[in-house]
C-alpha cells in the first residue's frame, strides 16, 4: 500500500465523522493483533479445533480424465464449519471483538453464509448478533435464515433499492453509526472502508498457505493457474494472496455473467465493460454505475456474485495485470454444477461453480503435467431451491407441493 488504506489507486476509508474514532480503535487493534504471533497461532488453534482446518485439496481424478488436461486439483473450503471460507473471517473478527470488548456484532449477507457463519461466531462467543440481509435474498436463501435465526440473530430483510447485498451492506452501516459504544461491523468480504479489505484478507490468507503447501506435497510444484469465483473476493483474495508472488502461477478470476454481458443482466465490474471507477460504502474502487454515479441493478443465480463493487485489492491487481478476470453465465455455472456433481460426487456453491465453468473451459488447453487448482468457497447446500428450481426437477416440484398442503391442513 502506497498509502494507508489505499491499495494503488483503490481503497482508503471515506467514512463519516462519527465513525473515525470506531475505525482508528480498529485498526490500532488489528495491527496489534496481526503483529502478534501468539494471536495468529490461537486463530490458526480455533480454526482446526472449532472449524476443519486445513481443509483438504482434493485432486479430482475423474474431472481431469474427461478433461484430458491438467491435473484440477479442488480447495475445499466447502468442508468448513457451516459449509463456506466464510468461517474463516468471522471467527478472526470473534477474536478481535473479544479483545476490544464489545458485546454486539452485525453483519450483512447476501448468499446468507457470511450471516450464518457470524451467528454461529456470536453463539460460539456470547455476543449479540443483527444480520442484515435484502429482501430478495432472505427470499432465495430461506434455509440459512432458518438456521441464522435459530443460533439466536436477529436476520432484518432489507426492503430499500434492488433488496440484494448493496442495500444489506447500507442497512448494516446505519446501525453501526447509531451504536458504535458496543458494537462491531463483521464486515464479510475485502471491501469496504481500510481496514476491512487488509483485515478480511490477512484472515482468509490461510487458504493460500495451506493450499501452496498442498501442491507441492501432492503435485511436487506449483499450480500453473488457479480460479477462484469473484463477488466482493474475499475467497478469491483467500487463496490469491500467497501465490501473488510466484510469477508462474496465472490467479484467474470469475465473475458473475448473469443473463449474459448484453443483457445488462450480470455483475461483471472487471471481465465486462460497463464498470467504472467510483466511491461508496466507504471505499474507492470500480462499481457498476450509470453516468450520474448511480447504482445499477445486478443479477447472477448466485447471491453471494449479486454485487455492484469489488475488493480495491482485486482492483489494484487487474489494473497492474496480476489477475485475469472472466465470466460465467447463469447457464454455464448449472451446465458445470451438474458435471460436477456427476463426475466428483461433490456439490459445488452456485458461487463457486462460476469459477468452475472456467477452470473447464482452460484445462483441456494444458498437459497433465500441469496442475490447477479450482477454489471450491462453499457447498450447494444452500442453494437447493435455487439449483431444484433451475433443473426443474418435477419430483422436487410435487415434494414442495405435498408439503405446502400439509402445513396448510395441520394450520
Amino acid at each position: 500500500m502506497e498509502r494507508k488504506g489505499f491499495f494503488g489507486n483503490w481503497g482508503g476509508a471515506y467514512i463519516p465523522e462519527v465513525l473515525h474514532q470506531t475505525f482508528e480503535e480498529l485498526n490500532d487493534e488489528f495491527l496489534r493483533c496481526k503483529n502478534d504471533p501468539a494471536f495468529w497461532q490461537e486463530y490458526v488453534e480455533l480454526m482446526s479445533t472449532y472449524s476443519c482446518r486445513p481443509t483438504p485439496l482434493t485432486y479430482a481424478e475423474n474431472l481431469s480424465r474427461h478433461f484430458g488436461g491438467a491435473r484440477i486439483y479442488i480447495k475445499r473450503e466447502d468442508l468448513n464449519h457451516t459449509g463456506a471460507h466464510k468461517a474463516n473471517n468471522v471467527m478472526g473478527q470473534g477474536l478481535l471483538v473479544r479483545r476490544m470488548g464489545k458485546k454486539r456484532v452485525i453483519a450483512e449477507t447476501g448468499a446468507g453464509q457470511h450471516g450464518l457463519a457470524t451467528a454461529t461466531m456470536a453463539a460460539k462467543f456470547g455476543f449479540a448478533c443483527t444480520i442484515y440481509m435484502g429482501e430478495e435474498d432472505v427470499r432465495r436463501q430461506r434455509p440459512n435464515v432458518f438456521w441464522m435465526e435459530k443460533m439466536g440473530a436477529t436476520v432484518v430483510p432489507v426492503t430499500n433499492g434492488s433488496r440484494t447485498l448493496k442495500d444489506a451492506i447500507n442497512e448494516a452501516f446505519r446501525d453501526w453509526v447509531t451504536n458504535v459504544d458496543d458494537t462491531h461491523y463483521v464486515f464479510g468480504t475485502v471491501c469496504g472502508p481500510h481496514p476491512f479489505p487488509e483485515m478480511v484478507g490477512w484472515f482468509q490468507s490461510i487458504i493460500g498457505l495451506e493450499a501452496a503447501e498442498q501442491i507441492l506435497k501432492y503435485h511436487g510444484r506449483m499450480p500453473v493457474r488457479i480460479f477462484a469465483c469473484v463477488g466482493g473476493g474475499s475467497n478469491a483474495m483467500g487463496i490469491f494472496k500467497r501465490f501473488i508472488p510466484e510469477a508462474g502461477v496465472e490467479l484467474v478470476g470469475v465473475e458473475a455473467g448473469g443473463h449474459g454481458l448484453a443483457t445488462g443482466l450480470h455483475a461483471t465490474r472487471l471481465s465486462g465493460s460497463d464498470a467504472s471507477p467510483g466511491v461508496a460504502q466507504g471505499y474507492k474502487t470500480m462499481f457498476l454505475q450509470d453516468g450520474d454515479g448511480q447504482m445499477k441493478e445486478t443479477h447472477s443465480v448466485a447471491a453471494g456474485l449479486d454485487y455492484v463493487g469489488v475488493s480495491p485489492i482485486l482492483s489494484d491487481l487487474w489494473e497492474k495485470g496480476r489477475v485475469r478476470f472472466e465470466s460465467a453465465t447463469d447457464g454455464e455455472v448449472m451446465a458445470a454444477l451438474d458435471l460436477t456433481m456427476k463426475k466428483e460426487g461433490i456439490i459445488p456453491a452456485l458461487e463457486s461453480a462460476h469459477a468452475f465453468v472456467q477452470a473447464f473451459k482452460e484445462a483441456p488447453q494444458l498437459t497433465p503435467a500441469d496442475a490447477i487448482i479450482i477454489n471450491m468457497s462453499g457447498r450447494g447446500d444452500k442453494d437447493i431451491f435455487t439449483i431444484a428450481h433451475a433443473f426443474d426437477d418435477p419430483s422436487w416440484k410435487d415434494f414442495i407441493i405435498k408439503r405446502g398442503l400439509e402445513y396448510s391442513r395441520n394450520k
